[in-house]
């Protein structure tokens, strides 16, 4: 008998298949046998094996290589954003904020404290409800809006996929991509597809050719890409939405993560007759990852539909933290200090650039808090040498999706180095990179140098 699978209907060899992956007889990556092999074997007809294969692929058990036939899925932890490192290195891979450019809550929560919320209250504080009304207005074509609070973007953009879409269907993600979505797609048991990112934002042909593979849903962000810093051009944007006005019906999530930071405007890719839309914008980048709220604006349908996984005495949000929010954002001095911080990321960013493009590796600063910055040879093979030298990055192909090439790619958060940390860090990239390079047996001309 193949691999000891066993039964007669589809639910029954499902079953045994499970069992084995849960004994520790199949492991990651081994191969199952072919539907035809399956079939004949355990007597059935070739309709059952396929339908016993379904059932594992919806349920995140094994997946369907094309040629490669059917494998037991790798459940290999899937790397994720803010996560630190148990190491002793110097860490520029956290995409974290500067904890000193982060307002002190202190005042506003003394202000805000002592409203008793009971059960049955709006979901929404009326005062927040009101602020991000005009908020996210003035960037939205449609003008038929509704609001929704959520616990940040990830926890937004999880439940407006959850509202929207089942087990298998297609969501097209930008290529390199943000691992938290990355991360959210896969979970959630969906099909992620990849479209290029290029300077200028997510590609009209690699939208084009994820909508011809049947996406129902696409999340994408209109500036500060993570991880390219990459921000929409108007006319880009104007293409992708000449290309989504012939599908009104596939769901367009923007995240605008970066939203009062960036130092780009905002170009959207929601025309004013999509149908299916929203536009998430969470405070975390501004107000500190522990402030964990976002407001996301979107089509009544879809709002109605994550109301009702937003009920009041079940999931809402704090209406403490909504009303600390409130608080903070608009107060001038705050607001003030969130402009200084925007300037502050891409001052450093650039400077950074800037003195790895001195030493011969051409660079430069988009949008947001990161640095995406192309090398000579792999960053895997960069990485160790990085190490060695007391540093901790990451390596571009974590943020792939396969469609472009980011082996040769580094994301470094370097915003809060000082001056002479910054420095030491630029040369060592350049140390490791002739390390690299001499150990593959080659030698590395530093562009632009003697």
């Amino acid at each position: 008998m193949t691999l000891e699978i066993t039964g007669r209907s589809a639910a029954e060899i499902a079953a045994s298949v499970r069992e084995r992956i849960e004994r520790g007889a199949l492991r990651p990556g081994d191969p199952l046998p072919s539907v035809r092999t399956l079939a004949d074997e355990l007597g059935v007809n070739r309709n059952t094996a396929v339908a016993a294969y379904r059932q594992l692929t919806l349920a995140g058990l094994v997946e369907t290589r094309g040629r490669g036939g059917t494998r037991v899925v790798d459940r290999a932890p899937i790397a994720q954003e803010g996560f630190a490192a148990d190491s002793v290195l110097r860490d520029v891979a956290t995409g974290n904020p500067d904890p000193a450019l982060i307002p002190d809550p202190t005042a506003a929560l003394a202000g805000v404290a002592g409203h008793r919320v009971l059960y049955g209250e709006p979901v929404i504080d009326p005062g927040l409800e009101r602020w991000a009304d005009s908020w996210m207005r003035a960037d939205l074509a449609p003008s038929a809006l509704h609001l929704t609070i959520t616990s940040g973007a990830a926890d937004a953009v999880e439940r407006l996929l959850a509202q929207a879409l089942v087990r298998d269907d297609a969501v097209a993600l930008e290529d390199p991509c943000f691992l938290t979505s990355i991360h959210t797609v896969r979970m959630g048991g969906y099909r992620p597809v990849p479209v290029p990112v290029d300077d200028e934002g997510m590609t009209v042909a690699g939208l084009r050719a994820a909508l011809e593979q049947g996406v129902r849903a696409l999340v994408c962000t209109p500036r500060a890409q993570n991880p390219t810093g990459a921000s929409l051009s108007e006319g880009r944007a104007a293409e992708l939405r000449e290309v989504l006005r012939e599908h009104p019906y596939v769901l367009v999530i923007e995240d605008d993560h970066f939203s009062m930071l960036s130092r780009s405007p905002f170009r959207s890719v929601i025309g004013p007759d999509h149908q299916r839309w929203a536009l998430v914008r969470s405070v975390s980048k501004f107000l500190g990852p522990d402030m964990c709220l976002a407001v996301t604006a979107s089509d009544p349908e879809t709002a109605e539909r994550l109301a009702m996984r937003l009920s009041p005495g079940t999931t809402w949000v704090s209406h403490l933290l909504q009303r600390l929010t409130l608080a903070l954002v608009s107060d001038p001095v705050i607001a003030a200090g969130i402009a200084r911080a925007g300037d502050h990321y891409a001052a450093r960013n650039a400077a950074f650039a800037a003195r790895l493009t001195a030493l011969g590796i051409p660079a430069r600063a988009g949008d947001g808090l990161n640095l995406w910055v192309a090398l000579p040879v792999p960053a895997r093979e960069v990485s160790p040498h990085l190490m060695r030298r007391g540093w901790l990055a990451r390596t571009g192909d974590e943020f792939s999706l396969g469609s472009v090439p980011t082996a040769h790619r580094l994301r470094l958060t370097v915003h809060d180095l000082s001056d002479e940390d910054a420095g030491r860090l630029a040369a060592d990239i350049v140390a490791a990179v002739e390390a690299a390079a001499s150990a593959a047996g080659g030698r590395w001309a530093r562009t632009g140098m003697g």
